[in-house]
């Protein structure tokens, strides 16, 4: 049997912009691209406003250690908002317009 998908989504307010952030893919390995991270998509939320642009958050893939199993990463909130500000000094604008906004984030242990 198949394992269910795991939903995880958040708000939080950044310099007076409200954002909700939501897991958009699981750390896993593919053929083609190797060992790839958690995603998450990141969007700023209005009443007035139709749509900004949408950040997606690349984590690095989890290190992994020989001979024990590997169990499914711990979402931390308090993560993906130091994410969110590392993007936001890297040039993304949450209340832009424009082409989603690819964010590969650092590896804390490096």
């Amino acid at each position: 049997m198949k394992a269910r998908k795991r939903q995880a989504m958040g708000k939080v307010t950044i310099d007076g912009v409200d954002l909700t952030w939501e897991l958009v893919r699981e750390a896993h390995y593919s053929v083609t691209d190797g060992y790839k991270g958690m995603q998450f998509s990141v969007r700023a939320v209005s009443d007035t406003a139709r749509s900004f642009r949408e950040l997606l958050l690349e984590f690095p893939f989890p290190k992994r250690k020989p001979g024990f199993h590997q169990d499914k990463e711990r979402i931390l909130p308090q993560r993906i908002e130091a994410a969110i500000h590392e993007a936001i000094a890297g040039g993304w604008d949450p209340v832009s317009r424009g082409r989603v906004w690819a964010h590969q984030v650092e590896d804390p242990a490096v």
